[in-house]
């Protein structure tokens, strides 16, 4: 994995990591893992924004949001296997 793409990444998780604090306290108090699910949110919000950006980042946005979705799968995954 390159640097570049391995920076994108780690980006995304800060910022969704960032937005854990908005998110946890807005959850039902049933709700499972409320931080994966925050996380999720978060990366889907994010990846719209990379979508819709006005330009291409010298060609990082492309990979970003390559990343946003693979890390959006991850969590997906992690959710299945608690069940």
């Amino acid at each position: 994995m390159s640097n570049k793409l391995r920076l994108a990444i780690g980006t995304l998780a800060m910022a969704g990591v960032a937005s854990l604090s908005f998110y946890a306290g807005t959850a039902s108090a049933g709700e499972r893992h409320p931080a994966i699910n925050a996380a999720i949110d978060a990366l889907t919000k994010a990846r719209f924004d990379m979508q819709h950006a006005a330009h291409d980042f010298g060609g990082h946005r492309v990979k970003a949001i390559e990343a946003t979705n693979a890390a959006i799968e991850q969590l997906k995954i992690c959710l299945r296997y608690d069940k």
